[in-house]
């Protein structure tokens, strides 16, 4: 997705003004006007994040259920405190500890335009003792699509000339990104 990819690359290089990065917040907002139909495993993977879910009860929901579960919450459905890539990618990374990285953000199953804005924000201690925040935005009009292919493609290519250097093995997002 987009947050694996996109936004912690962008956590990794912001982290890069810090001696000590102290906590990670990713915040993103996805729009999707075509619905469930057309996007029946990003919906139920996220309604899996939901409180009350698992990704095991999520799997045995039905296609009535999770419009039943979007109809409850008015085609707009916001999540916090995510189990999600990012801690584990920006740990192995070196930027901070998974427990410091906070993921949510909200989901309209209904409408084409993003609920809200997605965000990145780096708090962390800079070299001369001061405590700063960095934030990245994305723009509203970048669609999630984008936003996760954009990154692959770049990954790829990273992973690519890695290979090409005589550099092999199984190498992820942490091992390509900005170290810490």
């Amino acid at each position: 997705g987009a947050t694996p990819g996109l936004l912690t690359g962008a956590a990794a290089l912001a982290a890069q003004s810090f001696v000590e990065v102290t906590d990670v917040d990713i915040h993103w907002g996805v729009g999707l006007k075509s619905g469930y139909e057309d996007n029946r495993g990003t919906v139920r993977e996220d309604i899996a994040h939901l409180p009350e879910y698992d990704i095991g009860t999520a799997r045995n929901l039905s296609d009535e259920e999770i419009d039943e579960i979007i109809d409850d919450h008015d085609g707009v459905i916001e999540f916090e405190d995510m189990e999600h890539a990012d801690d584990v990618l920006l740990e192995r990374a070196g930027v901070c500890d998974a427990a410091d990285v906070t993921v949510g953000g909200i989901l309209d199953v209904r409408n084409d335009e993003k609920p809200t804005t997605t965000t990145v924000r780096v708090t962390g201690t800079t070299f001369d003792g001061e405590t700063a925040t960095n934030t990245f935005r994305l723009g509203d009009e970048t669609s999630m699509e984008a936003n996760v292919n954009g990154p692959a493609l770049g990954y790829l290519k990273a992973g690519v000339r890695r290979n090409r250097a005589g550099e092999y093995g199984v190498l992820g997002p942490a091992e390509l990104m900005p170290g810490f």
